[in-house]
């Protein structure tokens, strides 16, 4: 790109800022796209304990790590270390970059930067369990009450005060979505340039003609994924056919609630998934999620979405009140609101042939293509840069 010539050369010293490196998934692809811009850039963590094969998205390079990953068992249980994370990450000396680029859902964001150092974070999430999403954070930690519920609540308490103020050291906010944005403004009162997140829409072929008789939902089972409410709803449909693919701590709760039109596959490799995903009817979401990438492959499949009408879901998915339509919303997390939209999904998408929906889909994903995040998230770094040298030069007058 001509852009990048002006900056993304190798000379300028380029720091990249990750809260943890421990898998490849969706803050991981940023942090990816993030290296392949700045080939030069040397990386930092809290932690890292990436398998060999892994670390290609990294291009092999070593990780600079924060004093948690030589504590006990640091690499494996670090979210145990989490009350000494903003300690650390301020440890790591990056006093000789000219450019900081974190990528941030937790304290990443929180590293030490000097008035001469230009710093942009890319921001996934404000940290939810410390912010809007406490109280959901405590009841499902088993922490409601006693005395470590209130050692909780005060650790959170002092997490907050530290995660408002470390914002103050980042020059120019990037967010996942629009929702994050919101986020960033009502916790950090900052604005934040919107860049969705990179999906390999490529690895999902568009299959519109093998539609099969099936709905299909997957995501680790974990309680805010709500996977019990989509098996719940489809136990009072037993004519409607569900595929599950997934598993987690929620599993067995999901198992329980199983009826003999459910089908429930457990944890399935890449291809199968991706096999599934292609002859869905519909894929079913029922979680509110920050963007949601699973929403966004469902569509490069060419299959549309019955999602919940929240979060990120509301800027990858159209709804029936959109031209060419790519999905139905639920507007509640309940299982009658999930039925009806359900209904609506048949009775809606009935009406328009099955090659035209899928190509709508394939289309409406394509926004989110790896390559224009590239382009996007440069252009967002090249006039963040040029914007801090002015004021630079100019003495900040």
């Amino acid at each position: 790109m001509a852009m990048e010539s002006k900056i993304f050369d190798s000379n300028l010293k380029v720091a990249v800022v990750h809260d943890w490196l421990l898998d490849y998934s969706g803050s991981e692809r940023v942090v990816e796209q993030l290296l392949n811009l700045f080939p030069q850039a040397e990386l930092f963590s809290v932690v890292e304990n990436l398998s060999p094969e892994l670390k290609g998205f990294i291009q092999n390079k070593s990780v600079q790590t924060t004093f948690i990953q030589k504590l006990p068992w640091g690499k494996q249980k670090y979210r145990q270390y989490l009350p000494l994370m903003p300690l650390a990450i301020e440890q790591l000396d990056l006093s000789s970059y000219d450019l900081i680029l974190s990528s941030s859902h937790a304290v990443s964001k929180g590293v030490l930067t000097g008035p001469d150092q230009c710093h942009i974070s890319y921001v996934h999430s404000p940290m939810r369990y410390a912010w809007d999403l406490q109280h959901q954070y405590l009841a499902e930690s088993g922490l409601k009450r006693g005395i470590k519920s209130w050692l909780a609540r005060y650790f959170l308490h002092n997490l907050r005060q530290w995660d408002r103020h470390s914002a103050l050291g980042v020059d120019y906010f990037a967010a996942n979505s629009k929702f994050i944005a919101r986020r960033i403004w009502k916790t950090y009162r900052r604005k934040a340039r919107v860049i969705s997140p990179p999906v390999n829409v490529d690895r999902f072929a568009c299959q519109p003609y093998c539609k099969e008789d099936f709905y299909l939902a997957a995501c680790r089972m974990v309680p805010y994924k709500r996977m019990d409410l989509i098996v719940e709803a489809f136990s009072q449909m037993p004519t409607k056919r569900l595929v599950v693919i997934g598993d987690g701590p929620g599993l067995d709760r999901v198992k329980s609630l199983a009826t003999s039109n459910i089908t429930l596959l457990g944890y399935q490799p890449a291809a199968n998934f991706i096999d599934y995903m292609q002859r869905a009817k519909a894929f079913v979401f029922a979680a509110q999620e920050d963007f949601g990438i699973t929403l966004v492959e469902a569509q490069a499949c060419g299959t549309p979405v019955i999602a919940y009408g929240a979060g990120g879901a509301l800027e990858t998915v159209k709804g029936l009140d959109c031209d060419r339509p790519t999905g139905v919303f639920f507007q509640k997390q309940t299982i009658e609101s999930l039925k009806s939209a359900i209904n609506r999904f048949e009775n809606s998408f009935a009406e328009v042939d099955p090659k035209q929906i899928s190509l709508n889909c394939r289309e409406n994903s394509l926004q989110f293509s790896t390559q224009y995040f590239r382009e996007r998230l440069a252009d967002f770094i090249q006039v963040s840069w040029v914007d801090f040298q002015s004021n630079l030069f100019a003495g900040g007058c």
